[in-house]
């Protein structure tokens, strides 16, 4: 087994950077019945582009390279001592070497551990089998989507659906719900895993295995896969699209498992992944320790087409495209509109979390009037000579800094924020009243950012970590569209309640 660490480490390398040929074949898929010229189909190229560039550049596909956890299968008589000790050395290595990003935090003190490991992380589960081989799956779910699961108790009363019972009408209802309630704010479109029974926590683990299945495999059980078929084709009848921009896919695949439970209960849980749906497996040979199979089809032998450009695509008319020079001034953005597509050029700065919760009570290390606050948690790596570089910079989900946000720009003068999913009617007020703007970038698109930023300025708040530490960053070209502007719009609020309306036509029995 000497060579039992290096292997996971190529798993780990190799689950980041690199999506597996069935997640790109949905993905290729919905491209082709998204319609052309749209916000979700340029967003959806962009998404291809994105995949393309993390392969190429072998850096995370998406910046939140989420919780590593680990499936193995290991003959009787393995050392599982040992091999946890493994792959824990490889999640270190992999984490210094940028191929996942620093996320393992003290939930008591939100101290940073900076190599992702700590109580709980990684993840890691043990199963004897009784082949003589070991097989490691792992899959990197990241906090936006996870923080999009979610778990029904039936009987249950569902917004837009009505009551929900303790049957296969009942499930169907709490999938169409989790696929409603996710929007946007999980990177839609997504797959989703679905648990039937069992506890709370047990539920959750098994609608978390269900991702592991491949993505177009078909369900054993008839009556499961009736319902996934079912679900597959009307979740896109919703309307959320890409981004939760509106559009004709808003779901790639679903995967429904079962198992027994209490007569009291009957829970229905949802595992939500986002399209960077990053989960890869390998065989492994048990005297060497050394990958003798890879048991996700690879990424690289279903390469990511080239839109053809179209006229609807070329020109959309509802579609314009202003150029911004940092600062920004309240006269250039009251002149923007929901649709716009946003051009910024010079400085931009990150923040998430603990910077705006810091910023409520104290000031800021430099002035942001006029600036443009990015709601990112990058990859960083140092390079030859010392200095940082940017390697992954996607968006983070943005609805967190709800409770902030609007106090924010109004303290500091803020002209626009950007993030993934949209923000609620407390920062849209906020954007109206002192002139701001929201722009929406493509969740998941980290290395497509990482392009933009061309150097790295200096860094403030270290001492919350990297992800959540403040990057003042030298911007060219970085592309985001507007979907709340200081008019008082929002596309998010739009797309969610005519979603909500669309949701109400599968109140009807279907199974019973």
């Amino acid at each position: 087994m000497q060579h039992f660490q290096e292997s996971m480490y190529k798993l780990i390398v190799e689950t980041s950077t690199n999506l597996p040929a069935d997640v790109r074949q949905a993905i290729q898929a919905a491209r082709e019945q998204e319609d052309a010229g749209t916000r979700s189909a340029l967003s959806l190229s962009t998404i291809a582009d994105n995949i393309q560039m993390a392969e190429c550049n072998v850096s995370p596909i998406c910046q939140d390279t989420g919780m590593p956890t680990f499936i193995v299968h290991c003959p009787v008589g393995a050392n599982q001592i040992e091999m946890k000790k493994a792959i824990i050395a490889a999640v270190a290595q992999a984490t210094k070497d940028s191929k996942l990003r620093t996320n393992s935090v003290d939930s008591l003190t939100g101290a940073n551990s900076g190599d992702n490991i700590g109580p709980g992380t990684p993840v890691i589960h043990f199963e004897q089998w009784e082949r003589d081989e070991i097989e490691a799956k792992l899959i990197l779910k990241g906090g936006g989507c996870e923080n999009k699961n979610i778990q029904y108790s039936l009987p249950a009363e569902l917004e837009g659906l009505g009551k929900a019972g303790r049957d296969l009408d009942g499930i169907r209802k709490c999938i169409l719900h989790a696929v409603y309630q996710a929007q946007g704010q999980g990177c839609s479109a997504g797959f989703i895993g679905v648990g039937i029974g069992g506890d709370r926590t047990t539920g959750y683990e098994l609608a978390k295995h269900q991702l592991f299945r491949a993505a177009d495999d078909v369900n054993p059980h008839p009556e499961l896969r009736k319902l996934e078929e079912y679900v597959m084709e009307n979740a896109n009848k919703l309307g959320i699209g890409t981004m939760g921009f509106g559009g004709q896919v808003s779901l790639l695949g679903c995967k429904v498992g079962v198992m027994n439970r209490l007569p009291a209960s009957f829970f229905v849980s949802v595992a939500y992944n986002c399209w960077a749906f990053r989960r890869q497996g390998v065989l492994i040979d048990a005297n060497s320790g050394e990958i003798t199979e890879w048991v996700y089809t690879k990424g690289e032998t279903v390469p990511m087409q080239k839109d053809e450009p179209t006229a609807a695509a070329a020109a959309p008319s509802e579609r314009r495209e202003v150029v911004l020079q940092t600062p920004v001034s309240e006269e250039q953005i009251r002149q923007l509109k929901v649709g716009d597509v946003v051009i910024i050029n010079g400085p931009m700065h990150t923040g998430r979390d603990a910077l705006h919760k810091h910023l409520m009570d104290h000031d800021s290390p430099i002035d942001l009037n006029g600036a443009v606050i990015y709601h990112c948690g990058p990859v960083m790596a140092k390079d030859e000579q010392g200095g940082w570089v940017v390697k992954a910079a996607g968006p983070t989900t943005s609805i967190r800094e709800e409770p902030y946000q609007g106090d924010i720009i109004k303290k500091f003068g803020i002209r626009a924020v950007i993030g993934k999913g949209g923000m609620g009617a407390k920062t849209l007020k906020a954007l109206q009243e002192h002139g701001a703007v929201y722009l929406n970038a493509i969740g998941g698109a980290a290395q497509y950012y990482a392009q933009c930023f061309k150097k790295v300025e200096g860094v403030d708040f270290m001492e919350f970590g990297i992800p959540e530490a403040m990057w003042h960053l030298q911007t060219e070209g970085f592309a985001a569209i507007v979907t709340m502007d200081s008019h008082g719009n929002s596309l998010h609020a739009d797309v969610e309640q005519e979603s909500r309306e669309k949701l109400a036509q599968f109140k009807e029995p279907v199974f019973s």
